[in-house]
């Protein structure tokens, strides 16, 4: 968690410092200003070199994708980043996908290996099933793992009773999970996703949703496990995943398939290769797993994944007050990696958020700092900067020495 004075960019930092001679000097200010529009040149270079380097490699025909559906995003699952789009913000019924929402729920209770008794609303709910008996015991792991791989309908009410109280209530703890993720076109009212003319959302809102899920290590675990056996219950059942990209895509990990006469067929899907986990959705698509193994196979051919900053390295030196030392070397303490399409120029704008004043003493690894990068006006990745160094307090004698130094001078 940052520190709450990590309130200003330094790009904007000049309408906070006009009316106060105690803080930054102009000269401070130019400076720390010059500083930052250097480290964004330097990245935009990396970048921009890179993409000559590879310009040999271009395909431009890769960029036309034969899709049919009402809807289609595939997603960089680090930074959210589009890398191809049709229809994306249409409002569309998601049937099934909309479990994706309801497993991760379940899943960030903790509580999975809790005992659900099956209450009268999961018994003998319409369509794909789980066959629960009234009044049955069961794990809410295996309900969550009966959920996502044979699409259980009885599961998902099982669910939504257990962890929301009701379908109404947790349907509003689905929404509420939405609003947070940014899916702002999207609106649940089952958990399940069987027809309701006002149960909907997009392409890219759940692009969204799934990219957040897979970044659970549960989640992950649960949509790429192919078989499993249920042990908890009255009886046990052995399934299977109905997501053939599992067995007939290299590096597919997951997610979700769907269906309803209303929605079309629908599929969430993901895999991963060489350090790059893509999502993808697919809504009302007749022909859903030929698509999305197009769609994959475009994003890892056409793009590569560039490392800006490597965990560790030194972004900035920044002023300290009150230390035996003035300046502070912050580095960066994740990695930021983001995709590159071959032959293209990308830029990005860096920010580093840093406080207005910066008191010693500072401890080596404390967080002071912020690192943002920003692509065509949104936030691509960040990470927190940490003090590569100790700054130890200047003791009152030594501190009056140097002012008076100052002065004399």
């Amino acid at each position: 968690m940052l520190p709450r004075r990590l309130a200003h960019s330094r790009h904007n930092r000049r309408k906070h410092n006009s009316s106060d001679a105690g803080k930054r000097t102009e000269q401070e200010h130019r400076k720390m200003k010059q500083w930052t529009q250097r480290m964004t040149a330097v990245l935009i270079a990396v970048l921009a070199a890179f993409a000559v380097s590879n310009g040999a490699l271009a395909e431009p025909e890769r960029d036309t994708v034969e899709v049919s559906a009402g809807g289609a995003v595939l997603m960089d699952v680090r930074t959210h980043k589009v890398l191809y789009a049709k229809t994306a913000h249409e409002k569309l019924p998601m049937a099934s996908t909309t479990k994706v929402m309801t497993a991760i729920l379940a899943i960030e209770t903790g509580k999975l290996d809790t005992l659900v008794t099956i209450p009268k609303e999961a018994y003998g709910v319409e369509g794909s099933s789980m066959y629960l008996r009234l009044g049955e015991k069961i794990s809410l792991r295996d309900l969550v793992y009966g959920l996502m791989l044979i699409s259980g309908n009885d599961a998902a009410v099982a669910i939504a009773v257990h962890v929301g109280g009701s379908v109404a209530g947790f349907a509003a703890l689905m929404n509420e999970k939405a609003q947070a993720l940014g899916a702002l076109n999207t609106h649940f009212v089952t958990p399940n996703g069987l027809h309701d003319p006002d149960h909907y959302t997009t392409a890219y809102d759940l692009a969204l949703i799934a990219s957040y899920a897979m970044q659970n290590g549960t989640f992950r675990e649960i949509v790429g496990t192919t078989y499993y056996r249920t042990e908890t219950g009255e009886i046990t059942r052995t399934i299977k995943n109905k997501n053939k990209l599992l067995w007939e895509y290299e590096g597919g990990n997951g997610v979700k398939t769907g269906y309803t006469m209303a929605a079309g067929k629908c599929l969430v899907f993901a895999a991963e290769r060489e350090g790059m986990q893509l999502v993808g959705v697919l809504l009302n698509c007749p022909d859903m797993f030929p698509t999305a193994k197009r769609i994959l196979d475009y994003g890892f051919t056409a793009y590569q994944p560039e490392t800006l900053v490597a965990a560790g390295d030194v972004i900035a030196r920044v002023r300290v007050s009150g230390g035996k030392k003035n300046a502070l070397a912050l580095a960066a303490k994740q990695d930021i990696i983001i995709l590159v399409k071959d032959g293209a120029v990308t830029t990005v704008r860096t920010v580093v958020k840093v406080a207005e004043r910066i008191h010693a003493p500072i401890a080596k690894g404390e967080i002071v700092g912020l690192l943002e990068v920003w692509e065509d006006g949104r936030l691509l990745a960040q990470t927190e900067l940490f003090a590569s160094e100790p700054v130890e307090p200047t003791a009152f004698p030594d501190y009056l020495e140097r002012l008076f130094r100052r002065w004399s001078v």
